[in-house]
């Protein structure tokens, strides 16, 4: 059984557990079609822009301070991110049901996928190495709340806390009343 935001102590396992779900919504477009594709796309690319804004605002920035090598990791994972909010925008203009569509996102699924495994080995563990558990606990609170106010689109070129905390709360107003829109006016159609 997987585990839920309030059952996860630490940052870490709350982040591994954010990237089993987003592994498992891949798999969850990739089978679907016609309008339940759309949906579960939409799923996505919310799970995907809300994960990465609290990576950056929360995580990203102790990894740096955490251990000799962050900052290189942190910038490697940034510049990885960055191409994969390029993507998820492309990919958020086309429609699901064109044969363009599933070869790009195909390209994202392996972009990210690999991205996740990467944070996991190179960034993760060491954050957890050279940090004490109850900071660890603190920050695991602390995506929680940026996920709560976190865009939920993707904005490539906000990658990293100064953007993000300058552009975060403008673009989550836009983005969530963006949603909403979209889910009156789908409403309408059905």
């Amino acid at each position: 059984m997987a585990q839920t935001h309030s059952d996860v102590e630490d940052v870490v396992a709350l982040l591994k557990d954010q990237h089993q779900q987003i592994r498992e919504q891949f798999t969850r477009v990739e089978t679907a079609s016609g309008q339940e594709r759309r949906e579960r796309f939409g799923e996505l690319v919310r799970l995907l822009a809300v994960h990465e804004t609290a990576e950056e605002e929360v995580v990203h920035p102790a990894a740096r301070r955490a251990f000799d090598q962050g900052k290189q990791v942190v910038n490697h994972r940034l510049e990885e991110e960055r191409e994969a909010k390029r993507l998820l925008r492309d990919l958020e203009n086309m429609n699901p049901d064109e044969p363009e569509f599933m070869a790009m996102f195909r390209r994202l699924r392996d972009a990210v996928l690999a991205h996740a495994d990467a944070e996991e080995r190179y960034e993760f563990e060491e954050l957890r190495a050279h940090t004490e558990p109850k900071r660890l606990a603190m920050m695991a609170k602390a995506v929680r709340a940026a996920e709560a106010t976190a865009p939920t689109h993707p904005h490539p070129g906000a990658e990293g806390a100064a953007k993000n905390m300058a552009m975060g709360p403008f673009a989550s107003v836009m983005d969530r009343t963006r949603d909403t829109v979209r889910k009156v006016m789908e409403r309408r159609k059905g």
